[in-house]
């Protein structure tokens, strides 16, 4: 008995906006606000892809959150250190170590949004039937695509509006103080609205170390294992790259190679243009495959994931100075990345299909999140080495391999068909 006689309705879209805003802060955010703040490219691409951390080695700790307290309490209390932590950002950035004293922070707001994930997407499975499940699974989707536009558009636009009346580090300070104020709230509405669930309590039986060390070893015996760790790892060998240093080109003066648009324009383009375009890509993958199947697909995917990286070799060589041309050409570049990236996400549900395949799933995910983090580390210093121009043209040869890997990789060609 599940005893939830909550409307989900009141706390699904809430909770999901509550566990994307976090991420798309911590990830994408701090990017933007580093370099209007005068880090260089190199360290902000070496500290901010360590911040991925948490989510590689998310699947190793999963099992520790069914052991000790509820999944409702683990969500109400990391969204309390996330409000928390992200005053603590407010606080750091205007003082003279705040570099330093911010990234700490950083990396305990990703510790706590990845445990926040495991909770979340957890307590999800038990206060709903399959039914509602289903019906429910496009709500949080949508919610977790608003904070991201929240995130990367309207907290962006709002630190560059506040930049007009202050300084830099005093505008980007209050912005965070009112994305921790945001959260607060949320978890104080969460706490009433959350549903109390009977089956919702700690699980300790004696089994969980075997249990999880059994998993773990099955998911390195799975047949074709090199090949498909290859083909998770490069996939996107090129975007882990571009994506740590697109908003600094954007942001940077024309001296420097970079485009100089302002911070308001930026968060305009990446939360509202890049975001729309990123979802309506990812929405006609999933339709196409599900008509055809993914063995017609794969190919144009692969092409549309990578090839639209040519609009930054583009936007590098000419520097166009009409905002349209550069909005429009992000947009291609999200558009495609969206559609591309459905061929990824139904490789890695293919997989981890069989048994424990909830378990493979996350490790799939957490050998993902290598792929973006280590990539992305040493990006600045190769964009800093060679300047943007070549920087674009090496993350487009980067892409070569995935095409490689691909032609070999097995898979179902009618997976995802209906």
């Amino acid at each position: 008995m599940k005893n939830n006689n909550k409307n989900p309705w009141f706390w699904i879209p809430t909770l999901y906006f509550a566990e994307g805003l976090p991420y798309v802060i911590i990830m994408t955010v701090s990017v933007i606000m580093y370099k209007n703040l005068g880090i260089s490219n190199s360290d902000i691409a070496l500290y901010t892809s360590w911040l991925y951390l948490p989510w590689v080695i998310k699947p190793f700790w999963s099992p520790i959150i069914d052991m000790f307290k509820t999944k409702r309490w683990w969500i109400l209390t990391m969204q309390i250190l996330l409000g928390g932590g992200l005053a603590g950002v407010a606080f750091a950035i205007p003082t003279t170590l705040f570099f330093q004293i911010s990234l700490a922070v950083f990396w305990l707001l990703a510790f706590s949004s990845a445990t926040h994930d495991i909770a979340a997407d957890g307590f999800y499975m038990i206060a709903l039937d399959e039914h509602n499940q289903s019906l429910f699974v496009g709500i949080r989707s949508t919610f977790y695509r608003i904070a991201s536009i929240m995130g990367q558009g309207i907290v962006v636009m709002i630190a560059g509006y506040l930049e007009k009346y202050y300084e830099t580090a005093t505008a980007w300070s209050y912005t965070f103080l009112g994305i921790a104020i945001l959260i607060l709230l949320i978890s104080i509405y969460h706490y009433f609205s959350l549903p109390k669930i009977s089956s919702d309590k700690a699980i300790r039986n004696g089994n969980e170390l075997n249990t999880f060390i059994h998993t773990f070893i099955s998911f390195f015996q799975k047949k074709q294992i090199g090949i498909a760790l290859l083909f998770m790892l490069i996939y996107r060998l090129g975007e882990a790259q571009l994506v740590k240093i697109a908003s600094p080109f954007l942001l940077d003066s024309a001296e420097a190679g970079g485009l100089s648009l302002s911070t308001t324009e930026v968060g305009f383009i990446y939360g509202t243009i890049g975001v729309i375009a990123l979802t309506l890509g990812g929405i006609l993958g999933g339709i196409v495959v599900a008509t055809s199947g993914i063995g017609k697909w794969k190919w144009p995917m692969i092409l549309c994931m990578n090839i639209p990286n040519l609009v930054y070799v583009y936007l590098s060589i000419f520097t166009p100075v009409q905002y349209w041309i550069t909005c429009t050409c992000i947009a291609l570049e999200q558009f495609g990345y969206g559609f591309g990236f459905t061929l990824y996400m139904l490789y890695l549900i293919y997989f981890a299909q069989g048994e424990n395949k909830t378990a493979h799933y996350a490790i799939c995910t957490g050998i993902m999140a290598i792929g973006m983090m280590l990539p992305g580390m040493v990006s600045g210093y190769i964009q800093e080495a060679i300047g943007y121009q070549n920087f674009f043209i090496w993350v487009c040869i980067c892409t070569i391999p995935s095409f490689i890997v691909l032609k070999y990789l097995p898979f179902n060609s009618n997976f995802g068909k209906k």
